[in-house]
């Protein structure tokens, strides 16, 4: 199998997404994974950084409205909450429902349980099984 190009990587739909019923919200959401770029920044603001700039612990104020910001699209997989205003809505909605969507959000995401702790450098890392030749 011959390797990828950057022009084949950038290429590839690898989105993966479910539309999930919410009926307490009276209808269908579509949760999608999120690109790495927002997953990192998701991460991110998890981060409390201490006085010697190195992370001391997470955030997890509206954790579920933050990771659904990200995740939460429209049709044409355009993010539905966007501003903080916006977040903060979504946080304010009821938090069994939040719950229940974040789940999902986090298994298309590939988001397991630690990614708190490894979002705050607490995760120990396994080497890699790779090799590289000379």
């Amino acid at each position: 199998m011959a390797l990828l190009t950057p022009d084949q990587i950038g290429e590839a739909d690898d989105r993966r997404w479910e539309d999930v019923p919410v009926p307490e919200w009276g209808g269908t959401v579509r949760i999608a994974s999120m690109s790495g770029t927002d997953r990192n920044a998701y991460q991110q603001q998890m981060l409390v950084l201490g006085d010697n700039g190195r992370p001391k612990g997470v955030d997890l104020t509206d954790q579920y409205a933050r990771l659904l910001s990200k995740c939460l699209v429209d049709a044409d997989f355009r993010r539905l909450y966007v501003t903080e205003k916006q977040v903060k809505g979504l946080g304010a909605k009821n938090g069994a429902v939040l719950e229940r969507l974040a789940v999902i959000a986090k298994r298309v995401s590939g988001l397991g349980e630690d990614s708190a702790e490894a979002a705050a450098g607490k995760s120990a890392t396994t080497p890699s099984d790779s090799s590289t030749s000379g």
